[in-house]
This record gives C-alpha cells, structure tokens and sequence, in this order.
C-alpha cells in the first residue's frame, strides 16, 4: 500500500516536476516560435542556449585565427 502510495504522489507530482505551465495551443503563441521567447520558463533556457552557442562560435574562430 505505501509503494502505491508513493507512486500515486509522484505521478500526481508529475506536472511539477516537468515544470508544467498552461499555455500550450492559447493565446500565448501556442507551438510557434514567439511561445519560447515569451514564456520565462523556455525563454531563460532559449537565451541561455543562444547565448552559449554565441560564446562557443566566437571562441572557436578566434582559437582558429591563431593557429
């Protein structure tokens, strides 16, 4: 009954720790583009990922201009 009990709660969790939010197919921009950019959930991953991938380009072709 306990092993049940926990697995209820964590399927009941689930949302949460996916990190859930309504908005999805609203007016929010639904699954287009502007949806990640609006949303801070994705927007701190996406200028994270942008910003990371800036970096990684810039240091590699100044490491290429030396050699």
């Amino acid at each position: 009954m306990k092993k049940l009990l926990g697995t209820l709660s964590i399927i009941s969790a689930a949302p949460l720790l996916a990190i859930a939010h309504p908005g999805h197919g609203g007016h929010e921009g639904g699954y287009t583009i502007i949806h990640y950019f609006i949303e801070p959930v994705h927007a701190i991953v996406s200028i994270g990922c942008i910003v990371t991938t800036i970096a990684f380009v810039a240091y590699k072709r100044k490491r290429s201009q030396k050699c």
